[in-house]
């Protein structure tokens, strides 16, 4: 099974079957919380959706298209992120996350956002990563901005949440910049 190792604290474990029950827990937990900006919580309403989910996370994973992870501190899972749909031709890739209400401000997200980077640009090769947060969504938006990425726009109305659009920061890092 992939696992990344941030540090002391934290893991970064690639989503297995076994993971279904935990993984809807932490979501219902946080169904409030999380559907803010999620437009997809609504949707996972029992723990054996994730049971066709999880192999399709599986099957990107092995076709080397991207994957999904579960964020692991000190042992619980508290949170994902993954990269969606990896794009060989121009080597770039983006990144998506999320963690449960109660560990936010411990720098869990920043630094298994920076461990995926590493990979990303050191294991991959890949050259550019994008995070698209929701406009308003300032704590999300704080990790792009506190690793240095630059915000390259806004897509207006870019996503729709529960019957209402809203706007989507784009930030942009390269590998050279990654590199300094």
């Amino acid at each position: 099974m992939f696992t990344l190792k941030v540090d002391h604290e934290i893991e970064l474990q690639l989503f297995q079957l076994q993971h279904a029950d935990e993984l809807y827990k932490l979501v219902n937990q946080n169904r409030i919380y999380l559907r803010q900006w999620l437009p997809w919580v609504d949707s996972m309403d029992s723990p054996l959706q994730y049971h066709s989910i999880i192999p399709m996370w599986l099957r990107q994973f092995a076709d080397n298209n991207g994957f999904n992870l579960g964020i692991r501190y000190k042992g619980n899972l508290v949170g994902s992120i993954g990269l969606h749909h990896i794009d060989w031709r121009n080597l770039q890739t983006s990144i998506g996350y999320y963690l449960g209400e109660g560990y936010q401000g411990k720098g869990i997200m920043t630094r298994a956002v920076q461990a995926l980077l590493n990979y990303v640009f050191f294991d991959l090769h890949l050259n550019r990563v994008e995070i698209r947060c929701g406009e308003k969504n300032k704590k999300s938006r704080s990790i792009p901005e506190r690793l240095g990425f630059v915000q390259e726009g806004i897509i207006r109305d870019g996503e729709n949440l529960y019957g209402h659009f809203h706007h989507l920061v784009v930030y942009g890092m390269l590998e050279k910049d990654w590199r300094k």
